[in-house]
């Protein structure tokens, strides 16, 4: 068993925690791309109005509940040792990968048992992401930080791309199969990391912050939940922003997330230190880094129904394997990512984070003007301008990364790590309430009446025509995300029969529905890139601003306490026992 002080552990540090960040995000994505097989094997059928719900959380479940715990655990990691959370989170992750494959239930009963048992496997999730970047600080130099940050980043953000062709693959086998490939590396993970690593931060010892915890969990929730239920239909509108359940999410869950400010402003031990945003480079670091998730959150959901619901039919792919091929098509894109994050972490190391995370989000912006492509594309262009993708994103991340973590005192690298992770995992699912209503709006303007001209083209009655129209286009979008082709079930075996045979072909054959739907989705998806390129344009702008120096000038735990009391203190007054102890014993603030 090696020591901290060993030079061999922070190599050591660095392949575990990387290993529990990519089983983390493969298994966001893994889950995504297996939707179709899951909800077979449940017998369940995604694309009935009851269902759509089932459908949303299953995705968007476990991104909120680790954007909603990551700062509270990563703040747990300061207080009682990061490796003692981040163990527990991969113990947790692999048992519960273990009953997810032994859903025993069908139908609602079983897509229930699924969100549920994710949301716990969330948990464990989250103690993985919420730590593992300020374990790698404590273990690495400053001046190795950025590359070993960066492959522990990139790996993550990859995973989520491997995590789709694996998805593929397995879910062509067996969907349970889609949780049996975490047991295997869960164990060898929790039981590597129980027996290989040591704290050897500074922990700081701090009551739990209650309040603001509470306030931060329920705000958040309240805001995610109601984005998630405002892309569903409502009261005969395409989508449910009117809702009164909607409205109340947001406007109730904004106003307690600015009463969690108010709290976090006044409490001597805050779980969100706002202090550290009086440094420009968090500041901004962590601005940059959820304007870059929203982007690349919904620039991957796109690529997913672009893929599957138009050009893999059109070029002769059957329904059913679209899910595989759209992961594999995705490919140049993971490349991107591998290929350019520990690249950019390690120059970062010597020339400074700044211009390559800037210059990282101008490469994407760029790919995201090249993306602006006919619906059906030359995949030679197409794979190009994704594997730029890839290589922006693994230029701004691990430097991005650095530039955050190297800003703040090693006693508060857990919360900062955690508060890092709030940012990208909240701006993965605000990405999916954005595109999805963006791209809905673009679907609503035009879809109906090509579908209406399309349908009574091929012989479809009028009425029958009109009726399909008018269905919420957010039925169509998912259909296209999950592999099917919805024209035969819309109708029906009555309709397709009364019709000519050739004509019945025509519509349930593989190019109808796409090459219906590619004129409206890309004028949906016009909208969603452009607004990407702003975000990400925006970001590069953001992550050249410029603080003082950043205060890792040391590693010396007392150095670092009195940092972050000089820090803190501008925040919020001492309390008359703080004064009496003085400036080396922040926790009696």
């Amino acid at each position: 068993m090696l020591t901290v002080d060993h030079p061999r552990y922070k190599w050591i540090a660095l392949s575990n925690t990387t290993l529990g960040t990519l089983l983390a995000t493969i298994n966001s994505s893994i889950v995504l791309i297996s939707l179709p097989a899951i909800f077979k094997g449940i017998h369940l059928n995604a694309l009935e109005p009851g269902n759509v719900s089932y459908l949303l959380w299953m995705l968007m479940g476990y991104m909120l509940v680790t954007a909603v715990l990551v700062v509270t655990l990563g703040r747990l990691g300061d207080m009682y040792g990061r490796v003692k959370i981040y163990n527990l989170g991969f113990a947790i992750f692999t048992v519960t990968s273990v009953i997810l494959s032994l859903d025993p239930f069908d139908g609602g009963g079983g897509a229930l048992w699924l969100i549920g048992w994710r949301v716990l496997q969330a948990v464990g999730g989250a103690m993985l992401m919420a730590n593992s970047a300020a374990i790698i600080t404590d273990a690495f130099p400053a001046k190795q930080r950025g590359m070993a940050l960066g492959v522990n980043i990139v790996s993550a953000l990859a995973g989520s791309f491997i995590g789709l062709v694996a998805g593929g693959v397995l879910a062509e086998w067996d969907w349970r199969s889609v949780f049996w490939v975490n047991i295997p590396l869960g164990v060898l993970g929790t039981v590597w990391a129980y027996r290989s690593l040591h704290d050897s931060g500074v922990r700081r010892k701090a009551k739990i912050d209650w309040w603001g915890n509470g306030t931060f969990a329920a705000g958040l929730t309240a805001v995610l939940a109601a984005i998630t239920y405002g892309i569903q239909p409502y009261g005969g509108h395409t989508m449910g922003w009117t809702n009164p359940w909607v409205l109340a999410g947001l406007i109730g869950g904004g106003l307690v997330l600015v009463a969690f400010g108010v709290i976090e402003s006044r409490v001597a031990e805050p779980m969100f230190p706002l202090a550290l945003f009086r440094n420009v480079a968090f500041t901004s670091g962590n601005a940059a880094n959820l304007l870059a998730s929203i982007a690349r959150g919904g620039l991957q959901f796109m690529l997913i129904i672009w893929l599957q619901g138009i050009w893999l039919p059109l070029h002769g792919y059957d329904y059913e394997s679209t899910p595989l091929w759209a992961g594999i098509y995705l490919v140049p894109m993971t490349i991107g990512f591998l290929a350019a994050g520990p690249l950019a972490g390690y120059l970062s190391d010597k020339f400074g984070p700044r211009p390559f995370a800037s210059g990282g989000l101008l490469v994407m912006a760029a790919s995201f003007v090249g993306l602006l492509l006919p619906g059906d594309f030359n995949y030679a262009v197409f794979a190009t301008l994704i594997f730029i993708n890839g290589l922006g994103g693994g230029l701004f991340a691990a430097p991005n990364t650095s530039l955050i973590m190297s800003s703040v005192p090693a006693n508060m690298r857990g919360a900062a790590s955690g508060m890092r992770a709030t940012f990208q995992n909240a701006g993965q699912v605000l990405s999916i309430g954005v595109f999805f209503s963006l791209m809905v709006a673009g679907l609503a303007s035009s879809l109906p009446s090509t579908l209406s001209s399309g349908l009574t083209a091929q012989g479809v009655p009028a009425a029958t025509a009109g009726q399909i129209a008018q269905l919420p286009p957010v039925g169509t979008l998912f259909a296209a995300f999950l592999g099917y082709n919805p024209i035969a079930e819309l109708l029906g075996p009555q309709v397709l029969g009364a019709l000519p045979a050739g004509n019945a072909a025509t519509l349930t054959g593989l190019e109808f529905f796409p090459r219906l739907i590619s004129g409206p989705f890309h004028d949906g998806l016009v909208i969603v890139f452009w607004l990407a390129i702003a975000m990400t344009v925006v970001g590069a702008l953001v992550s050249l601003l410029r603080g003082p120096k950043p205060t890792e000038t040391s590693d010396d735990p007392v150095a670092h306490e009195a940092e972050l009391v000089s820090e803190l203190a501008e925040a919020a007054p001492l309390t008359p026992a703080a004064r009496i102890a003085g400036p080396l014993d922040p926790v009696t603030r």
